[in-house]
């Protein structure tokens, strides 16, 4: 199964491509890159998502006083950023391959227009053998604005890509059921599709240099296998781990099952937009019986008790059932003002098409 996957997203983690130090690790890096060499040989399409660029400035900025962190990931990152894909290009020249630098926030994701456009310009260096390495752009994505890490940021790409899998490189052997430092603790190896709750088995701390941690990972690693897509979480620091992933199915890692059922790009786009959700839509519990059944369903505006927020037609909403909790998220086909006017109606078109609806 593992070789016939034509596309792939890898994400590296900073606590893979960063020393104890806090600086970069070249040669980590370096055999990173030879492996997806190996790969893209074999005619498998890759898109890189990179952490680094933090770490990679730190060591080249000594700073005249103590900086705030945000001011500090916007300066190391400035500077890292530039020092991170020079050696990348460098050290896919040496393979005769290219690389090309698409640095993007969480408000491209949120605009269908933006997340096309994204989509193209990858699209456009595959087609060119060209391997985009995508990492946020910290030096303008701060506070709320920014994803909870780079593991977020790799499910929105290997979603929006249409990947076959994706691979999250951390720096442990996979998902535990116990305390990975705990010697009788084991690496789950495989999670079946649904919502397993596994919080009882993953730490919550984040890593040293990363945003996020192992629960961020797991969440996001169910939600795009729900969409159709294998995801691998492996050691990047293990000597040929990608390689190994692809052909060695005993290879020690947790891999999370995709769903049979294919999903639309559309869809994959709004499973991952609830960040940029304008408002909310409130529905009664017989709307919520019906969205929730096998049937694909849309929802209408008789099954709606009321609305909150400000938000246009083709905005993304937050669907709330009536004992206040999400059950989804949808493209709503009208606006606020409309939408109030038109509550309880019959006949009308769809507040949300079960073609816009994404349910939790």
């Amino acid at each position: 199964m593992q070789q016939s996957f034509k596309k792939i997203a890898v994400k590296i983690g900073s606590n893979v491509l960063t020393r104890k130090d806090g600086t970069l690790d070249i040669t980590r890096m370096s055999a990173l890159t030879d492996q997806l060499a190996v790969l893209h040989r074999r005619g498998i399409e890759i898109v890189l998502i990179s952490s680094g660029a933090v770490a990679s400035g730190r060591s080249e900025v000594k700073v005249s006083r103590k900086l705030d962190p945000v001011s500090a990931r916007q300066l190391y990152s400035a500077v890292g950023q530039a020092k991170l894909i020079n050696r990348y290009f460098e050290l896919f020249r040496e393979h005769k391959m290219t690389c090309g630098q698409v640095l993007t926030t969480k408000e491209n994701f949120g605009s269908r227009t933006h997340y096309l456009n994204q989509k193209h310009c990858m699209e456009v260096m595959l087609e060119n053998k060209v391997i985009p390495i995508v990492n946020e752009n910290d030096t303008i994505s701060v506070t709320e604005l920014m994803f909870t890490d780079n593991d977020e940021l790799s499910g929105l790409i290997a979603a929006m890509m249409g990947m076959d899998a994706l691979i999250i490189l951390s720096n442990i052997d996979g998902i535990y059921n116990g305390d990975p430092h705990d010697p009788s603790a084991e690496v789950i190896r495989e999670i079946a599709g649904g919502k397993t709750d596994l919080s009882g088995y993953v730490q919550t701390g984040k890593s040293a240099f990363g945003r996020g941690g192992m629960l961020t990972k797991c969440s996001i690693a169910q939600k795009v296998a729900d969409e159709g897509i294998a995801v691998i979480i492996a050691n990047g620091r293990k000597e040929n781990i990608l390689i190994d992933l692809l052909d060695h199915p005993d290879t020690v890692c947790t891999r999370f099952i995709p769903a049979a059922k294919p999903v639309s790009s559309v869809k994959k786009w709004i499973a991952h937009s609830e960040g940029f959700a304008k408002g909310e839509i409130h529905i009664n519990e017989g709307a919520a019986v019906a969205l929730l059944s096998p049937r694909a369903t849309s929802l209408l505006l008789v099954g709606v008790s009321h609305i909150e927020g400000e938000f246009e037609k083709d905005d993304i909403v937050k669907i709330i059932d009536a004992a206040g909790r999400q059950i989804g998220v949808g493209c709503v086909s009208y606006n606020h003002v409309e939408a109030a006017q038109l509550l309880g109606e019959r006949d009308l078109k769809p507040i949300i098409h079960y073609d816009y609806l994404y349910l939790d």
